[in-house]
């Protein structure tokens, strides 16, 4: 496979909410099925900085560094006697619309443009995420205090569960899927100790998630990040 991108992504956080299995049918991409864990499906909602990009070993100027936020949800595919575990995307909010229409036009998934900052300090040995985006003349954020101490994923858990999915499908259209292939390191985390979310689920992805406006996160973590590279082998799943 030709590595079409590669990027290095930082504090990855990551707000996981259990849904509803029916709730996620519709935007399930063919040749998919959901992945559970321990019998439950979920959403996470997911920030982190995109730096450094290249793509086929060439650096982007200017556009090449940002930050993300993406609503995700998780699904696996057999292939042979592989399984693949991979996500699909709901939206991804980046802050720079050609960095959104060239995603669009490339990887046919539903990026958006939206102004965002973000911050990341540490101090006494603890360290302060936040990454916000604005719309309507409001703001959002997701915000998490995490230690700074580094600690390795157990195996089985369920904060491997959500980190290590290391495929991308997109649903192009009802009868065609996009199914790409994601490389890194195993990720250290850090222990989040407290956090706060401000999201309209509604106004952002749409009815079929409002209820996550009052409902509490499953579970909230932080992954140091990692080098990442993208494979561009793109296979095309047919119905």
């Amino acid at each position: 496979m030709k590595t079409f991108l590669k990027a290095y992504w930082k504090d990855i956080v990551m707000v996981n909410y259990e849904v509803p299995k029916a709730v996620l049918i519709p935007y399930l991409p063919v040749g998919t099925e959901l992945d559970d864990f321990e019998g439950k499906y979920y959403v996470s909602l997911v920030g982190f900085q995109f730096l450094q990009s290249s793509i086929f070993g060439v650096p982007i100027p200017v556009y090449g560094s940002f930050d993300e936020v993406n609503l995700r949800f998780y699904v696996k595919r057999k292939v042979g006697d592989e399984i693949r575990r991979g996500v699909v995307f709901i939206s991804e909010i980046v802050p720079n619309r050609i960095v959104a229409f060239l995603a669009n036009l490339l990887y046919k998934e539903h990026y958006s443009y939206a102004k965002m900052k973000s911050t990341i300090s540490v101090e006494n040995n603890q360290k302060k995420i936040s990454y916000c985006w604005f719309k309507h003349r409001s703001e959002f954020s997701i915000n998490a205090l995490c230690k700074h101490k580094e600690d390795i994923m157990l195996p089985g858990s369920h904060e491997q569960f959500i980190y290590e999915h290391y495929y991308g499908y997109t649903k192009v259209n009802e009868s065609q899927t996009w199914e790409y292939k994601v490389n890194h390191n195993t990720w250290c985390t850090n222990k989040v100790v407290n956090y706060q979310i401000v999201c309209d689920f509604t106004l952002w992805y749409g009815s079929d998630f409002t209820f996550l406006n009052n409902q509490r996160p499953h579970s909230v973590y932080n992954a140091v990040g990692s080098a990442v590279s993208i494979n561009w082998n793109i296979d095309k799943i047919k119905a």
